[in-house]
């Protein structure tokens, strides 16, 4: 739990700004740059990896082998896929599916485990489901935890965000589409999707099951239409969301 050392990993700079100042001292691998601080007292080493799996695959490892991390935690925003939840809502991931992994075939793409072969007999089924304790440790750590109202600047209303423990989806595309958004809820039953969880998912349980994981996202769209235009009004808040709740799950890990 505490006791590992954590890495922490967003994608955007404005999902970083209220995890860490930068003041740590710096190292710079592949590119990526390395800064160790703290978050809510606890020792950890940060990355912003770039969107995108390929991005996050390579800091995750980078964390895991480089510096020793033993548990990851990823902070950022996503899209809503969820008809009963709303922008600023805030889920933490308790599975994880790549859901652009698998065939394609005349009746539709089939969705398959990264890395799987069914032919050969490996189970395809898709999904890298976290601990039960570890759920259980987070659900803990978020009682009594109260989100601020959203600001009505916003323009959804001053709505009072809440905190959802679910399926996280991810893909290596935006998801701008009222009709993908909806077959993306039906066939996972997920509340949310983004870019980078499902690949730092896989990199985590590759380390071995000891290297604990955790996701959170706040949603800065709903993954419809006018996602693209919601994405770039609600980036800065759905982060600073996100962040209250990692700072909140930090010493839970």
């Amino acid at each position: 739990m505490a006791n590992r050392f954590l890495g922490v990993i967003s994608a955007l700079p404005e999902e970083f700004v209220h995890l860490s100042d930068r003041s740590g001292a710096a190292h710079e691998i592949g590119g990526l740059r390395f800064w160790r601080g703290q978050i809510a007292g606890r020792e950890a080493m940060f990355v912003e990896s770039g969107a995108g799996k390929v991005n996050a695959g390579v800091a995750a490892s980078l964390l895991l082998d480089r510096f020793e991390c033993r548990a990851l935690m990823l902070c950022g925003v996503a899209g809503g896929l969820d008809p009963a939840l709303g922008v600023g809502d805030v889920v933490v991931g308790t599975s994880h599916v790549q859901h652009d992994y698998g065939v394609h075939k005349e009746e539709g793409f089939l969705t398959i485990q990264p890395g799987s072969r069914p032919s050969l007999g490996d189970d395809p089924t898709p999904g890298y489901p976290e601990e039960a304790a570890l759920v259980a440790r987070l659900r803990d750590a978020m009682k009594g935890l109260a989100l601020d109202p959203l600001p009505e600047a916003v323009g959804v209303g001053r709505r009072q965000p809440t905190t959802h423990f679910g399926t996280i989806l991810t893909g290596d595309s935006f998801v701008n589409s009222d009709a993908l958004r909806a077959r993306l809820h039906l066939q996972f039953s997920a509340q949310a999707v983004e870019m980078e969880g499902g690949a730092v998912a896989q990199v985590a349980r590759r380390w071995g099951g000891d290297i604990a994981f955790v996701n959170v996202r706040c949603l800065s769209d709903l993954a419809g239409r006018r996602s693209h235009l919601d994405f770039r009004a609600f980036l800065p808040i759905a982060a600073r969301y996100a962040s209250q709740v990692a700072h909140r799950l930090a010493p839970a890990i």
